[in-house]
């Protein structure tokens, strides 16, 4: 997932609620991290390849994963927010529910005030 692309994502997820960050993997590599409750975390592609897919990680160890999600290849932002939201993360192979639970309180936008500023002032 290019940079912008992982901004727009989380910044659409912080607004339904959704305790989402993002994830920089590597050089030019970014990604989608969602903290959950009971201090698991989990980790939307972040390792370069086409599919999306996740790793649940508590304290740096792996407790569970999502695997690949059929046809998220071509997945438009829209898709990939909705698969994140329907994901139950409950079992250490997570599944998706068939509908997403209603959006929560809109968190604010992650950076806050130096938003700009930390982003080199690419975007707004």
């Amino acid at each position: 997932m290019d940079e912008n692309k992982a901004r727009r994502v989380v910044d659409v997820l912080r607004e339904r609620g959704v305790d989402a960050h993002m994830e920089k993997a590597g050089v030019y590599q970014f990604g989608v991290r969602i903290s959950l409750r009971d201090g698991r975390q989990a980790v939307w592609d972040s390792d370069g390849t086409a599919g999306l897919e996740a790793q649940v990680m508590r304290d740096g160890m792996l407790v569970g994963f999502v695997p690949v999600i059929d046809g998220s290849e071509q997945f438009a932002e829209e898709e990939i927010i909705d698969a994140i939201v329907r994901t139950d993360y409950d079992k250490p192979v997570a599944r998706q529910r068939p509908t997403a639970p209603p959006p929560a309180a809109a968190l604010p936008r992650q950076g806050g005030v130096f938003r700009r500023f930390l982003g080199g002032f690419r975007h707004h």
